[in-house]
């Protein structure tokens, strides 16, 4: 029986080393080396450079923003539908995994269709006799562009963990006279961190390493750290450079990974 489900992992493994293993290797590889093949740091240290330092900076501001704005809005949004009783399989399902299913770039094009110039918005504000938005091209746009895409990966750790509560010890600190927002400091927030830690790192994650938001939303004017990667890799072809600074975004990373692990230990703030 074991030899059997050993064997049942073969073809696993076999992807795993094609798409996991092996380009993870050829990252290492050219992010450790230089043009003549000999060991060298300089590709992890040109994330000193001038620009692109400024481009890691304004990358972890813009994601930090995002992180923030998503954990407002979905917050409230959790609760609305933890207290609502919606069914996890269902109602809460349809609503934030099925737009998912449109592609990603799709539905970043359709910002970019609506904040343009002469777009929708802008085309319904003058109907309106209202002035312009001037949005696009804007860090504003990645913003919205990188809450709109990640919203949902905030929203479905939250509302696990807050799904979890025993709602017997809420109603126990309402019977002995703590109000609303004594109960939400001291009960109902400490323990859904773990959903909220969850939800920070799914979505800061992804936000700090995107290109094709700020590529669309952000034109040519504003360049993030993945931009200046993806420019190494396709304009540039300097695969050495490129891999150099894209093992550095991986350090952050495998720290956002720590950090999730230290305070989600059981997995509790999950996606499902």
């Amino acid at each position: 029986m074991n030899s059997h489900k050993k064997l049942l992992t073969g073809p696993y493994l076999i992807w795993a080393a094609a798409f996991i293993l092996i380009p993870l290797a050829m990252i290492f590889y050219y992010g450790l080396t230089g043009e003549d093949g000999g060991f060298t740091l300089g590709n992890l240290l040109a994330i000193g450079t001038r620009e692109n330092f400024k481009a890691l900076g304004l990358s972890l501001i813009l994601s930090i923003i995002s992180t923030a704005v998503c954990l407002i809005l979905a917050y409230p949004l959790a609760m609305i539908l933890v207290n609502m009783n919606v069914s996890q399989s269902g109602f809460i399902v349809l609503i934030f995994i099925l737009p998912m299913w449109m592609n990603f770039l799709l539905r970043t094009m359709a910002w970019q269709t609506l904040l343009e110039k002469n777009g929708v918005i802008n085309q319904i504000l003058g109907f309106l006799h209202l002035p312009s938005l001037q949005i696009i091209n804007t860090p504003y746009a990645i913003i919205l562009g990188m809450v709109y895409n990640f919203l949902p990966f905030m929203v479905l750790p939250l509302y696990n963990a807050l799904l979890k509560i025993d709602r017997d010890i809420i109603n126990a600190a309402r019977d002995l006279g703590a109000t609303e927002a004594y109960t939400f400091r001291k009960i109902i927030l400490p323990l859904s961190m773990p959903g909220v830690i969850s939800g920070i790192i799914m979505v800061f994650v992804p936000a700090l390493t995107t290109f094709v938001i700020s590529d669309l939303l952000g034109g040519s004017k504003i360049l993030l750290i993945g931009n200046v990667i993806e420019q190494k890799f396709k304009q540039g072809s300097n695969w050495h450079v490129g891999s150099g600074l894209s093992l550095v975004m991986m350090v952050f990373i495998l720290l956002s990974m720590a950090v999730m692990n230290k305070y989600d230990k059981d997995g509790e703030g999950g996606m499902f």
